[in-house]
C-alpha cells in the first residue's frame, strides 16, 4: 500500500516521465520502489526499468531494450490498470518511443 510519501513520489515521477526527463523519474521511484512490496513493488520495478530502456535508448544509443524485456515480466504480473495508470496503453507506448526518434510517451490515466 501506498503511503501519503510514496504517492507524491510516483507523482513526482510520473512528471518527469512525461516530461522526458526518464532517469530521472527513474530515481524519484526508487525509494518507494526500496519499501513496497507485492503488486506496488513489481508496479514500481516495471516504471523503472521503461524509464531507464527510454534513457538507454535516446542517451546511450542502446538498441537491445533489455530494460523493457524486463519490464514486461513485471508488467506481466498487474493488470492492464493498476493504481490509476492504463498499463497496457504505457508499454505499447513505450515500445513505439524505443523504435521512433521524438515520440515521448507519457503516463496514461485512467479517465
Amino acid at each position: 500500500m501506498f503511503t501519503a510519501a510514496d504517492q507524491q513520489a510516483f507523482e513526482a515521477g510520473a512528471r518527469l516521465f512525461d516530461a522526458g526527463q526518464w532517469w530521472e523519474a527513474h530515481e524519484a521511484w526508487e525509494e518507494p520502489w526500496l519499501e513496497a512490496g507485492g503488486q506496488d513493488r513489481a508496479f514500481l520495478q516495471a516504471l523503472i526499468l521503461l524509464a531507464a530502456a527510454l534513457h538507454k535508448r535516446w542517451h546511450h544509443g542502446s538498441l537491445t531494450h533489455r530494460n523493457f524485456h524486463k519490464a514486461v515480466r513485471y508488467l506481466d504480473r498487474l493488470p492492464d490498470d493498476y493504481r490509476g495508470v492504463q498499463l497496457a496503453r504505457l508499454r505499447a507506448e513505450v515500445w513505439e518511443a524505443l523504435h521512433t526518434p521524438g515520440i515521448f510517451p507519457r503516463i496514461p490515466r485512467q479517465g
